[in-house]
């Protein structure tokens, strides 16, 4: 057995073993609010159980071959998002865990972006070559084009589904045309706001928000889009220089599909 088989195998074997530990802790959770009778929890366990065939069935149906480093973050950034982040609150109890896996999503979504656009490039049936400065370019839109997706699922689900994916946040500044009471575009700023009280005619009930204003998740939306900016640009930089040298920078192939008959070669 040559050296690289028996990389190839270790690696495998190690793929396996994440996916085996995390699949385990997914039941656990599943059977633990199945107990507490948390069955949107539950939902939300099967429905993670489900993308973790996403890999496989990707592999197969488009004939690529995905690289180990790049199949264990899949499965690490599922478990992060839907059980701990959902689930388990991190996006509540750590306060930059939104952050991470947004710029995380920016840097995957660029490097499945560029490889589409590599395997065409390296395609003999496909006779225009782009130059690298296009292919790096096509991933850093493909990944800003899936953050931007993202954001309209998230406002979606809280407008018509009251949610709260955008995670509201408390500002103590608004600054707003709307209300000028001369009805100029002039905004008006209010900083420094230490309470905020909301009248409901539909229960006479007073909602008070201490230490500012509740605001209705513009922020988490521009930042969500801002860190993807920056995952996505990183890759795209570093899927530039790939292809400028394969052999120097060979260490972005662990996050990059290629098709099998190119990792054959």
């Amino acid at each position: 057995m040559t050296g690289t088989k028996k990389k190839e195998k270790r690696q495998l074997k190690i793929n396996i073993i994440v996916y085996l530990v995390l699949r385990f802790f997914i039941i656990v959770c599943m059977v633990e609010q199945a107990l507490k009778g948390n069955w949107h929890s539950v939902a939300l366990c099967f429905l993670t159980l489900v993308l973790f065939t996403l890999p496989t069935i990707a592999s197969r149906a488009f004939k690529v071959k995905l690289p180990t480093t790049l199949e264990i973050i899949v499965y690490l950034f599922i478990f992060a998002a839907e059980i701990l982040g959902e689930i388990q609150n991190f996006y509540g109890i750590f306060k930059h865990w939104d952050t991470m896996l947004h710029t995380l999503n920016g840097f995957l979504s660029a490097a499945i972006g560029f490889s589409l656009i590599d395997i065409l490039n390296r395609t003999e049936r496909f006779h225009i070559k782009m130059t690298p400065a296009f292919v790096a370019l096509v991933a850093f839109c493909f990944s800003m084009t899936i953050g931007v997706a993202w954001e309209f699922f998230e406002y979606t689900a809280d407008r018509y589904f009251n949610l709260d994916m955008q995670k509201d946040r408390i500002v103590q500044k608004v600054t707003s045309v709307e209300l000028n009471e001369e009805n100029k575009n002039d905004p008006v700023i209010i900083d420094n706001i230490n309470k905020t009280e909301i009248y409901s005619e539909n229960n006479n009930k007073i909602t008070t928000i201490e230490n500012g204003y509740l605001d209705i998740g513009i922020n988490d939306t521009m930042k969500d889009l801002i860190v993807n900016f920056i995952g996505a640009l990183v890759f795209s930089i570093l899927g530039f220089l790939y292809i400028k040298d394969r052999d120097e920078y060979q260490f972005i192939e662990r996050f990059v599909p290629v098709m099998r008959k190119f990792k054959e070669e």
